[in-house]
């Protein structure tokens, strides 16, 4: 017997959002782990908020709400207070009521800036990594560092001469006709009006000039967690320096390997680790010189399996690239990027654990 088509909608629902999630649902053990470390970073909330004044939004929503930004590829603040307005899924997690209202995008904006000040991100970042630690998954002999490109939210006709009027052709005030073409330009003579920390850059030859950033990346290579985040501008020597800085700042107790690949393969930068206690496992540069890296290591097993294992650090950046909205930021300057970057790595934190738990049984 057909059923009748009957659009009238019910006024009113016995189920709340909690029943409706499954019970196996993905997001629950996630949910889980972030009410821990949202627990665990309450007071410092606390430090960041005025006692005066109207309440604003809770931080822990907000960021449960960030969360869900990251995962879902959400690529705009409006269009996640539109998800929140109507899919139970993100009330149950954010934890709103099904009649609750939804937050103005402008002032879920606002409100974020204040986690911005008081580096939110790469608190939420290590509280992620002591869920790790203590599930035991982290590595504290072998790593793995690497950098990526994070394309700036400028585009190439805002990389003017410093200096130069800015005043635009008269064709075209919002989007003028720029013939650059033939133009000499570099980063110590032009800068770009719309993030002037973006910096035109291109990791190899044979491909475009972007204004960018450089995302790092520290990975341990047990289960392939990220250990530290960092985003600094785009230079020919960042990923060198960024590493140096992430390592060291690693409790290291024994002698420990960081794997590379052949950026990482100048002196200085083997001679630093080695100082350090670190054995370098780079790959060899052998194709324009001589390698700074010698039999005395590569003829161990361990280099051999730390070039198979490197190349996970690839899928993080895939990960953050495709599903995190970081291939081009919408974000301007190095803090803020950075920000982005450091609560992405650690929402892949999150995912990781989760999977790695469930294969765990």
């Amino acid at each position: 017997m057909r059923g009748d088509d009957q659009l009238n909608g019910g006024m009113f629902s016995y189920i709340s959002p909690e029943q409706r999630v499954p019970r196996d649902h993905p997001l629950r053990p996630i949910r889980t782990m972030v009410d821990t470390v949202l627990q665990e970073m309450s007071p410092r909330f606390e430090t960041i908020y005025s006692t005066l004044g109207r309440p604003s939004i809770a931080p822990e929503k907000l960021l449960r709400a960030l969360l869900l930004q990251v995962l879902y590829t959400v690529r705009s603040e409006r269009m996640l207070m539109e998800q929140l307005d109507y899919n139970l899924l993100f009330r149950w997690f954010v934890g709103l009521n099904m009649d609750d209202p939804i937050w103005d995008p402008t002032v879920f904006t606002k409100n974020r800036e204040r986690l911005l000040e008081g580096d939110i991100a790469q608190a939420f970042f290590e509280r992620v990594l002591a869920q790790a630690r203590s599930r035991h998954l982290l590595s504290n002999e072998h790593f793995t560092v690497d950098g990526t490109l994070i394309e700036a939210w400028a585009g190439q006709k805002s990389f003017k001469k410093k200096g130069a009027s800015k005043t635009p052709p008269p064709d075209d005030p919002r989007n003028p006709t720029v013939d650059f073409h033939g133009e000499k330009r570099s980063n110590d003579t032009h800068a770009s009006t719309t993030d002037p920390e973006a910096r035109l850059y291109r990791k190899t030859s044979g491909i475009e000039t972007k204004l960018c950033f450089l995302g790092h990346a520290l990975m341990e290579n047990r289960h392939g967690l990220v250990l530290r985040a960092k985003v600094t501008q785009a230079t020919g020597y960042a990923e060198r320096d960024a590493a140096v800085s992430m390592v060291a700042a690693l409790p290291i107790h024994r002698r420990a390997t960081l794997g590379g690949d052949k950026a990482y393969d100048t002196r200085d930068f083997v001679s630093n680790l080695r100082v350090m206690r670190i054995t370098p496992h780079v790959a060899q540069n052998i194709a324009a010189r001589s390698s700074a890296i010698d039999d005395r290591t590569t003829r161990h097993a361990g280099y051999a399996e730390s070039q198979k294992k490197r190349k996970r650090v690839e899928e993080i950046f895939g990960w953050l690239k495709t599903v995190a909205l970081m291939r081009k930021t919408r974000h301007r300057g190095v803090p803020r990027v950075g920000w982005m970057f450091t609560f992405a790595a650690a929402v892949y934190n999150l995912v990781r654990i989760r999977n790695l738990a469930a294969a765990a049984g």
